[in-house]
């Protein structure tokens, strides 16, 4: 039994057949999914589909991309929203200097505010970090000073040399369909190596569908794809992997409930 550890079950592709996303999603061995919110706009959308569905947990954040749209956001909103019982994460947050859609500190600003909260709540914060490295790295060894939270890097694609850096701060690593792409090499290289309590696996649905269903809208359901390739490339069986990776998504996002 796999979990979904990152979809946006709310975005166009997946929201107007939700429901048969999901059974499609089950009956491929999909036991819990991760809705995740990008602008407190879709709040009351994410986290109401989990407390609809038994399986569905949520969470609650600002994107890098709204950053400039969201600078009036407080430490007592966020912190107030992580109270409802299916809010298992913070996020996602982070830094994106590939398209700069926003100021690059009121990115900063917003995810080092994420990362207070999340200190005070120890729900883990679910990082999205694109052309950013030095940048998220400086800002994660700053805010772990100043006390420990857990976080996640989600979708992980950034350098070998970032990603042993961050399992060295103690945080986990969620893989994408992008592992299954054939330019993928350095990432598939990483993926080899990555401690075994420290792996996750998602689809980043409805984006990033991997092979062999590359141009179609990716459904949750397709995490079973990705780790199958996980589990051939890390020379373990796909019951192995998703054994660990679902222990270890409930260790990390102890908030949820099998």
């Amino acid at each position: 039994m796999l979990v979904d550890s990152h979809c946006h079950l709310e975005y166009e592709g997946l929201v107007d057949d939700q429901a048969d996303v999901l059974d499609r999603a089950r009956d491929a061995g999909v036991q819990a999914f991760l809705n995740i919110s990008t602008k407190r706009a879709e709040w009351g959308q994410v986290v109401g589909t989990a407390q609809a569905k038994p399986d569905v947990f949520a969470s609650v954040g600002i994107h890098p991309h709204h950053a400039d749209q969201h600078l009036d956001l407080t430490h007592e909103e966020l912190l107030e929203a992580t109270r409802d019982t299916k809010v298992v994460g913070i996020g996602e947050t982070g830094l994106d200097y590939f398209y700069d859609h926003s100021d690059r500190e009121a990115q900063q600003r917003l995810f080092r505010l994420h990362i207070d909260v999340a200190r005070e709540v120890q729900l883990p914060v679910i990082i999205h970090t694109r052309d950013a490295e030095e940048d998220t790295l400086a800002i994660l060894e700053d805010e772990l000073g100043k006390g420990a939270f857990p976080a996640l890097i989600h979708c992980f694609t950034a350098s070998a040399e970032f990603g042993e850096r961050v399992l060295d701060l103690g945080l986990s690593v969620s893989i994408s369909g992008i592992v299954t792409f054939k330019n993928a090499k350095d990432l598939q290289q990483f993926a080899k190596g990555v401690p075994e309590d420290r792996l996750l696996v998602e689809t980043d649905s409805p984006f990033l569908a991997p092979v062999p269903h590359r141009g179609k809208t990716c459904e949750p359901g397709y995490v079973r794809d990705t780790a199958q390739f996980l589990a051939d490339l890390r020379s373990e069986s796909l019951d192995e992997l998703a054994g660990y990776t679902t222990r270890n998504f409930y260790t990390l996002f102890n908030k949820a409930t099998a």
